[in-house]
């Protein structure tokens, strides 16, 4: 595989004479994936209730949002928050517009979402096998080939794949990694069967320059409209990588209500970008979400008194003391 690394591309958009949202080559509309219900609350100290978690899911599917990933098919010891996915899963009045994927670590975990009737998962490596070995006890190359038949499996069941790179602008354990190695898991991960790849930046340690290279090199090998980017806001860094990867293609965006969530693997790591952030930085932008950031702001108020904590949200914060919104409240 040729591992130079490519120079920006010209985001798709110019290249299709579309009109960009701001004629400097954004995306006219963004789809949010939206990880609170599972990476939000997996890291969680206080624990819903099965009642709590299908009502906060229903409600952020009132918002826009087309993409709520919903829980994860893992074992209750490993995430003890997560445990009740069964019982989630089957109450869930899903609505026909809404998508509602749940992560899996391994066939076991298929075949429990199986039967409980989902359509749509993630599955997930990491970029590092010190990470991807604390995380699913499993290093990066076992864990690719167990997934390959696990995929294939999914697919013939009609089940859609997400595959989730972790650790893509840097490991907690082993630092810096190689952006060739990123590379190379999300093309394994495409080749295998997956729809869409995540990157992710699971310390939320990286900084846009990395963040822009890194796309740019998966970008070179994969199609960008099938790339989504996962960004931890634990150095503030966020919404700064999403813009650069805004500007290079990127039309998938994965955020947390609040800022909820974290990984109990990764020492010291943040919460993802809180969707109110991200909503309020694309309408400023004049990019379509099709979210109502007011509503989005109420529900994050609202779990965020469940789990008895302050929203990390700086556009919650800035609609709590004003009580209004300054840019409309749709996206």
């Amino acid at each position: 595989m040729n591992t130079t690394i490519p120079e920006p591309r010209r985001p798709a958009n110019q290249a299709s004479g579309r009109r960009p949202a701001d004629g400097a080559g954004y995306p006219e509309s963004v789809t949010i994936v939206e990880v609170g219900p599972r990476d939000g609350l997996q890291n969680e100290a206080a624990r819903l209730t099965t009642d709590q978690k299908i009502e906060f899911i229903e409600r952020l599917s009132r918002t826009g949002l087309r993409c709520i990933e919903a829980t994860a098919f893992c074992s209750p010891r490993a995430l003890p928050p997560l445990a009740d996915a069964e019982a989630v899963m089957q109450r869930l009045h899903h609505s026909p517009d809404v998508r509602y994927p749940v992560l899996v670590p391994n066939r076991t975990g298929l075949d429990r979402a199986i039967a409980a009737g989902v359509r749509d998962i993630a599955v997930f490596t990491a970029a590092s096998d010190t990470f991807c070995r604390k995380n699913i006890h499993q290093g990066m190359e076992s864990s690719l080939r167990s997934f390959r038949p696990m995929i294939r499996h999914a697919l013939n069941h009609g089940i859609r794949v997400r595959g989730y790179v972790s650790c893509a602008l840097g490991c907690p354990y082993e630092g810096e990694v190689p952006v060739a190695r990123v590379v190379t898991i999300a093309s394994e991960l495409l080749d295998a069967g997956c729809a869409e790849i995540a990157l992710g930046d699971t310390t939320g340690g990286g900084a846009p320059l990395l963040a822009q290279t890194t796309l740019c090199a998966v970008a070179h090998h994969i199609p960008v409209e099938r790339i989504g980017v996962h960004f931890h806001d634990t150095w503030g860094q966020a919404l700064s990588n999403i813009l650069v990867c805004l500007r290079q293609g990127v039309r998938t965006v994965d955020a947390s209500v609040a800022g909820l969530g974290g990984c109990p693997y990764a020492p010291g790591a943040g919460g993802n970008v809180a969707t109110e952030d991200l909503v309020y930085m694309l309408q400023g932008m004049g990019i379509e979400t099709g979210v109502d950031l007011g509503a989005l702001a109420d529900i994050g108020n609202d779990i965020c008194a469940l789990l008895g904590r302050d929203t990390r949200s700086k556009a919650a914060q800035a609609l709590n003391a004003k009580g209004a919104m300054p840019c409309g409240s749709k996206g």
